[in-house]
């Protein structure tokens, strides 16, 4: 017995459109049409094998302040296969980022709801 792979990562969500903006229109993710018959709005996506699921759910740590450098936090991390268009999406949507410190090709940004995402070239 062993784990094979991460199946998918939970995200909190104020509105789920919102957010589907910017991780289909900005990431690049799609989202998939089957989603758990739950009791709460929110959306299923693919990332490559894994998924993302979007909880539109009250934020129970919405007052919890975050470091300063997003690497320093928890965040989910998204490898791509093109670093620079996704850089220049975030660029063009005034999303703010920071490149990772350690000079490979990385940054980290936040969503609309100050999940902090990594990507990785």
């Amino acid at each position: 017995m062993s784990i094979l792979q991460i199946h998918h990562v939970s995200v909190i969500v104020a509105e789920t459109e919102r957010s589907l903006e910017f991780y289909c229109g900005i990431l690049g993710l799609r989202k998939l049409a089957r989603r758990s018959n739950l009791t709460f709005p929110g959306a299923w996506l693919e990332a490559g094998e894994q998924q993302i699921h979007l909880l539109e759910l009250v934020n129970p740590y919405s007052a919890v302040e975050s470091p300063e450098y997003g690497g320093r936090d928890r965040h989910m991390a998204l490898s791509t296969d093109d670093f620079e268009k996704i850089r220049a999406k975030l660029d063009a949507a005034n999303i703010p980022y920071q490149l990772s410190s350690s000079g490979r090709d990385a940054l980290f940004c936040c969503d609309p709801d100050g999940n902090v995402i990594e990507i990785v070239g």
